[in-house]
């Protein structure tokens, strides 16, 4: 296990771009992508997790997915983390150590979706992955999407394991980031939520895995290198700034606002798999309004 890596900073969600019919993967469009993110200072890339589509994702696609990432990551000084998630223990370790054969410098596991295990089921579960390869794991904690939540005190059980060494927090309250916190200072708290990284980082957390930076990796780089640098004035300055886009981009279910905002800059063909289907047009209006007072607009 690399010992040496730390989670600290901006994580960006990364997009999978599509063909435009959907049907492949656009590899070269990633690179692009990937070196965007680099130019704007982020730390590293998260890539097929919910952002990246993971569910539509063949096993072939995530491999040719994993490798380019990998390849480009280490080329432009990013961290890469794969998705490792599933609802399969057996499945996400498999996958856990694929990324560590491919060359990822951390897994993101996130809670087994629709099974609803209990927390003695989520412990077992995360166990056996942080057990499967010699691979840092980052937890992923999202009861939206996945209908469970990881409690504070079984984030302190699974931090005594080597492995385990990040969480992504995306339940939305400062009561779970500040028990979390509390309970388990060797573990580094990422915001999972984009208008709670400044919230959460009042209470411990120490960076953010972003979709809002896929269009804006320079502003979420910015907010947390504030923040972690003590200039919280700037910090808020930066988050207030930041608000409107991040309303918008989760005016519907992630990624189908960030994709129209990536199609609407020039910077991916936007292109969804089912059973996600193309933002509304008030949601287009609303990022195009978000994205302008940011100086983000014209597209192109």
């Amino acid at each position: 296990m690399n010992q040496a890596l730390e989670f600290r900073g901006a994580y960006t969600a990364i997009v999978t771009p599509f063909t435009a019919d959907g049907r492949g993967l656009d590899l070269a469009r990633l690179r692009e992508q990937a070196a965007f993110q680099a130019r704007g200072g982020v730390r590293g890339i998260v890539v097929s997790g919910t952002t990246g589509e993971s569910p539509t994702l063949e096993e072939h696609e995530y491999h040719e997915l994993l490798a380019c990432a990998v390849e480009v990551g280490r080329g432009a000084g990013l961290q890469v983390i794969a998705g490792t998630g599933s609802n399969s223990t057996a499945h996400a370790s498999a996958l856990q150590r694929a990324a560590r054969s491919m060359g990822a410098d951390a897994g993101l596991s996130v809670n087994p979706y629709y099974n609803k295990p209990t927390q003695e089921g989520l412990y077992r579960h995360f166990m056996a992955v942080a057990d499967a390869a010699d691979l840092p794991v980052m937890l992923y904690n999202i009861p939206g999407r996945t209908g469970v939540a990881l409690t504070p005190e079984t984030v302190e059980r699974l931090a005594g394991h080597p492995n385990i060494r990040g969480v992504k927090e995306a339940t939305g309250s400062t009561d779970s980031a500040t028990e979390i916190a509390s309970r388990c200072p060797g573990l580094a708290l990422l915001s999972g939520d984009d208008s709670m990284t400044l919230p959460f980082a009042s209470v411990g957390a120490v960076g953010v895995v972003s979709v809002v930076s896929n269009v804006a990796p320079g502003r979420v780089s910015e907010l947390c290198g504030a923040f972690l640098g003590g200039d919280w004035a700037r910090a808020r300055a930066v988050h207030r700034a930041l608000f409107p886009l991040c309303r918008a981009m989760f005016a519907e279910t992630n990624p189908i606002p960030v994709k129209a905002a990536m199609r609407l800059l020039g910077r991916d063909s936007g292109v969804l798999r089912l059973p996600m289907t193309a933002a509304r047009p008030e949601t287009e209006a609303q990022l195009e309004r978000a994205l302008r007072g940011l100086g983000l607009w014209p597209a192109g």
